[in-house]
């Protein structure tokens, strides 16, 4: 598969279960815009078959190449960034480290990894499958948001994008990050304010700023239906280091704060 065809496949996937992502790149590109995609980014668990080695394949098969590892101690995470020599977006993946939390988290993430075909996970469309298992409980999605709201997130949504970012290095109309988020809450979207409205700085070479993510109605076992926090907009803005080149990493404290644009509690 050509790059640029599973980038549309993710964006096709992401707006259906985060239509608001698609009204606010509406509005933008209304202005006169071109938007860039800075990034997108994934979470799965480390348990085989869909662990970050097992999803990382499909990565690196349509040409990009792992830039550099980080680790969420606080949210018990790892990941790696991704990029691709033709300066396509880049690719953050993130897998959630389950030996570090209860067994009862430990067994239900067990549980829902045991439904998984493996030969279903060696295809690319993996990246846009949603959930691979039956529909949990949604009492089972509430313990599991106790202990962590991103297993709570993977056990109901799936294996998808999680976010598309909008590259502020490209807009014309709202050159900084405080003219892009402005914007976005002048058209009515709440903003991520955990650990500002804008995480990062020119000095670590990165702003980061997001949505809060969509909240859409999901299917629950037995046929249950509840609206949850789906997926969110980010927006990027890179500065350039010592050579001159633009920043191609993420910042792990940054980061960690947009995970939080998921958080039932927002």
């Amino acid at each position: 598969m050509h790059v640029d065809e599973f980038f549309q496949n993710l964006w096709q996937d992401y707006i259906r279960i985060a239509p608001a992502a698609k009204v606010l790149h509406d509005k933008v590109t209304e202005r006169g815009e071109q938007i860039h995609n800075d990034h997108v980014a994934f979470r799965t668990y480390d348990i085989a078959p869909i662990n970050l080695d097992a999803l990382e394949k499909h990565v690196l098969s349509v040409g990009y190449q792992r830039y550099a590892p980080y680790e969420f101690k606080e949210k018990k995470l790892r990941a790696y960034g991704y990029i691709h020599p033709e300066g396509k977006p880049r690719i953050f993946l993130s897998e959630l480290e389950t030996g570090k939390f209860s067994p009862e988290l430990q067994e239900t993430v067990k549980g829902l990894c045991q439904q998984v075909d493996p030969k279903r996970v060696e295809q690319i469309d993996v990246m846009w499958a949603g959930r691979l298992w039956d529909p949990v409980p949604y009492a089972t999605y509430q313990r599991l948001l106790e202990e962590s709201e991103y297993a709570a997130w993977v056990a109901a949504i799936g294996i998808r994008a999680n976010h598309f970012t909008i590259s502020v290095n490209h807009l014309k109309t709202l050159p900084t990050m405080d003219d892009l988020l402005n914007f976005v809450e002048s058209v009515g979207y709440k903003l991520n304010t955990s650990g500002g409205r804008i995480k990062g700085s020119p000095e670590v070479l990165l702003e980061q700023g997001s949505t809060l993510a969509d909240r859409v109605e999901m299917e629950f076992a037995g046929g249950e239906k509840h609206v949850i926090p789906t997926c969110y907009y980010e927006f990027a803005r890179r500065y350039p280091d010592s050579s001159g080149k633009l920043y191609d990493g993420f910042v792990a404290a940054s980061a960690d704060k947009i995970f939080e644009s998921t958080n039932v509690k927002n």
